[in-house]
């Protein structure tokens, strides 16, 4: 699957902002206006002013929105999800070349608020995989005990883990050992000569 670099930074922008809600790492990583502020230097947002405790609200229910896309049960459900997000967000297509970044193209309006610059280039880098009849890429982590999401990149479709040096490991170590123990537990098998008539 051809991907811009683009679109990769917007889907990574939505992962991270997605993973930072409770349901997915057991505690709300955006409380406040700080986090918030953290997160837009973290992912390079540009073009953001001043954000204030309505933008942190926005972008909280935001966030459920977007999640709800890869939750959708078919591609006209994440589709119709898409589309709702990026009309609202009022998509302004334009190329720019900010902050020594090659030309690119923005979907939001010169001086959007965050909520809508998020929208916007999220839901189109989102549409962009719906386009591409690729919506199997969005994904949620297979661990048991997670609920992160990511977005498979690789070329086969076989990521099956938000991130496999954490979850993808765990489990590996976890069936090793339960493999281990059950080896340990079973019974010595008995040798062939042992109780054969003489």
């Amino acid at each position: 699957m051809l991907i811009t670099h683009d679109t990769e930074c917007a889907l990574g922008m939505l992962v991270d902002l997605l993973n930072t809600a409770p349901e997915a790492c057991g505690q709300e990583e955006l409380p406040d206006l700080q986090a918030l502020r953290d997160f837009v230097v973290r992912r390079e947002i540009s073009d953001v002013g001043a954000l204030d405790q309505g933008d942190l609200e926005a972008v909280h229910t935001l966030r459920d929105r977007l999640r709800a896309v890869f939750a959708a049960p078919s591609t006209r459900a994440a589709a119709d999800l898409v589309n709702a997000l990026v009309a609202a967000a009022g998509t302004t297509p334009r190329l720019t070349d900010h902050d020594g970044h090659d030309w690119h193209m923005h979907y939001f309006a010169p001086g959007a608020a965050l909520v809508d610059h998020i929208a916007a280039e999220g839901g189109m880098a989102l549409g962009f995989i719906l386009v591409a009849d690729e919506r199997e890429r969005l994904r949620q982590c297979e661990a048991p005990d997670c609920a992160r999401v990511f977005v498979d990149l690789s070329r086969n479709r076989s990521r099956r883990y938000c991130d496999s040096r954490t979850c993808g490991n765990r489990l590996h170590v976890a069936a090793y050992r339960a493999r281990q123990r059950s080896a340990a537990d079973a019974p010595d098998p008995v040798p062939a000569s042992v109780g054969a008539g003489r």
